[in-house]
């Protein structure tokens, strides 16, 4: 349990302004859902006296909290290898393995990051998530921040709602692009298989661009960046313009083999059952500092791996190209 104790004086320009909205201006570290639960709980109080969210404020007054955060959820900590890249009080980014799902749900009840979270920094409890304010699917690799505390959790949460938090990915795909593009298409849930995305009319909003790094023979090695954070969204946005993700099971089907290919090249893409997503490079505003920081780690192996084999399958069909 967290004691929270603060006082502020309602400055005479916001005289007229009602409770609630004074209040998320005095103490904007914390989200306007909690500011409302503590308005509503008596845990924040005007010159002493329990108000209505909606009460007019005159100017001068007293706002005091005095408020007990609890523990956000019923999970158990478990110790687990963390890939730390960065931690101090405010926030921990962390780059995260193929295979490692994000949040308990249905079918991982533990053995998740949050559970390893938990054991490492145990004070998470009490914040939504255990601090978790973005996710990667179980198979995408790279980099995530967490939010240690309730106030980096604020702005986080502020930074990827107006899209101010820099993501960029890599990714292999299947299929030669001719060049980049910008990927402006809704995505919903897919109207059959209910377990997948898709881009519909009726889905949310999405723009994902993408850039060519280097074209092989069936292949392309592109980087992307998001200006949303749709389910799926890359992996969706992809398969919609017919060059899906390498390994992606649910959105690439089979996997397309470049004519003549040596067996071992054939054998390791015909393995590879993830799907072929990183998250490279993570730029934000420090919550505690005000400053513009930024981290990047390198593609994992098998990444690695599929893209020297792309190479060299191009290297030996240019200097044999009669086969």
């Amino acid at each position: 349990m967290e004691e929270i104790n603060l006082k502020e004086t309602v400055p005479a320009q916001l005289a007229g302004a009602r409770l609630d909205q004074v209040s998320a201006q005095l103490f904007s570290g914390y989200s306007r859902s909690r500011l409302q639960m503590w308005i509503k709980s008596g845990a924040l109080k005007v010159d002493g006296i329990a108000l209505k969210p909606r009460a007019k404020l005159l100017g001068g007054e007293l706002i005091e909290i005095q408020a007990r955060v609890e523990s956000c959820g019923e999970w158990q900590a478990q110790p687990m290898d963390l890939d730390i890249v960065y931690e101090d009080d405010d926030i921990l980014v962390l780059n995260k393995p193929a295979g490692l799902v994000v949040h308990p749900a249905a079918g991982h009840a533990d053995g998740t990051l949050l559970n390893a979270l938990l054991y490492h920094v145990p004070s998470l409890e009490m914040v939504p998530r255990a601090g978790i304010v973005h996710r990667l699917d179980k198979d995408t690799t790279g980099l995530m921040v967490v939010a240690k505390n309730l106030v980096a959790h604020t702005h986080l949460v502020n930074q990827l709602q107006t899209r101010s938090m820099g993501r960029e990915y890599e990714a292999i795909t299947i299929g030669v692009m001719t060049g980049g593009s910008c990927i402006d298409q809704p995505i919903g849930r897919h109207p059959v298989h209910r377990k997948r995305m898709a881009v519909t009319p009726t889905g949310k909003s999405s723009k994902t661009h993408c850039q060519v790094i280097k074209r092989y023979r069936g292949h392309t090695h592109v980087r992307l960046k998001l200006e949303s954070g749709r389910t799926h969204q890359i992996r969706v946005h992809l398969s919609h313009i017919r060059y899906p993700i390498v390994g992606d099971v649910t959105y690439a089907g089979r996997s397309k083999i470049p004519k003549a290919a040596d067996p071992v090249f054939i054998d390791f893409l015909r393995a590879f059952q993830r799907q072929a997503l990183h998250a490279k490079r993570l730029q934000l505003v420090h919550p505690g500092t005000g400053k513009v920081v930024s981290w990047e780690v390198p593609l994992p192996d098998d990444m690695q791996r599929l893209l020297g084999l792309l190479e060299e399958d191009m290297l030996e069909h240019e200097r044999a190209p009669g086969i």
